[in-house]
């Protein structure tokens, strides 16, 4: 796990940056991007659908969710 500070609080994140995770898209974003959870964190995959296994590189992670790209 990786933690961030954001303010005062420090907030613990299941992901990092860089390293590749196997997630299955659960449903579609407003922009139309895929999206998994890794332990409850919202991570958007763009170019991916509903139902898709992928294996993906987190790219940024946010406050509240991470972006990552496919690389499988």
């Amino acid at each position: 796990m990786n933690g961030k500070f954001y303010g005062e609080r420090f907030r613990l994140t299941p992901v990092e940056v860089g390293k590749e995770y196997d997630v299955e898209i659960v449903e579609t974003s407003r922009r139309g991007e895929g999206i998994a959870r890794i332990q409850g964190l919202v991570i958007f995959v763009p170019n991916t659908q509903p139902g898709d296994k992928v294996k993906v590189r987190i790219t940024k992670i946010g406050r509240r969710h991470a972006n990552a790209e496919v690389v499988e």
